[in-house]
């Protein structure tokens, strides 16, 4: 399974329960996936550390997917309502694909007037 992901430096937008984040170890997989700011930086020496926001995009090998979708939801996908979640549970890999730069998602009813904005300058 492979998604893609982008910085997300903006700290209204990291509180955001609507924008997912994500966290992935040095061979870019992910470790988790949240609607909670991630990582939680305690210790403020950690302030260098980057948050990601997961772009939504999926990519899948057949065999992987008919297994997926064979699966019940799990506990954590239920409690953060995030189905790559189940695929972490059941121990799959999930490969991320880091972007250059800090996209723009549509992530809830609330930002479809700025999605329209930005169209619309684009014209």
């Amino acid at each position: 399974m492979i998604t893609a992901g982008s910085p997300l430096h903006d700290p209204e937008l990291i509180a955001d329960p609507n924008i997912v984040k994500l966290t992935l170890n040095r061979h870019h997989n992910a470790l988790y996936f949240s609607r909670s700011p991630i990582p939680f930086l305690r210790n403020p020496d950690s302030r260098s550390l980057p948050t990601y926001r997961h772009l939504g995009l999926y990519g899948y090998r057949r065999d992987f997917l008919q297994h997926f979708i064979s699966l019940p939801p799990s506990p954590l996908e239920i409690a953060e309502g995030l189905e790559q979640l189940r695929a972490l549970e059941d121990g799959a890999t999930i490969r991320i694909h880091l972007t250059e730069h800090e996209a723009i998602g549509l992530d809830s009813p609330d930002q479809v007037p700025l999605i329209e904005s930005l169209l619309a300058a684009q014209q």
